[in-house]
């Protein structure tokens, strides 16, 4: 398994997070909670841009080779 296919799992782990938190939020029937909850898909949806980013990188590299 290469880099690359570990940071795509990371990925699809990441979005099933951020789909999580998302109906979490929109479940959620206290404002504090929900504002927290979509700050964490903040978070995870920065972070997620970012791997996908890096991923993109590793392809080229790999498919460099």
């Amino acid at each position: 398994m290469t880099i690359g296919s570990d940071v795509k799992q990371c990925l699809a782990a990441l979005k099933g997070i951020e789909a999580g938190l998302s109906g979490l939020v929109h479940r959620s029937q206290d404002a504090s909670s929900s504002e927290l909850l979509a700050q964490s898909v903040r978070h995870v949806g920065d972070i997620k841009k970012d791997l996908e980013k890096r991923s993109a990188e590793l392809e080229r590299q790999e498919n460099a080779r």
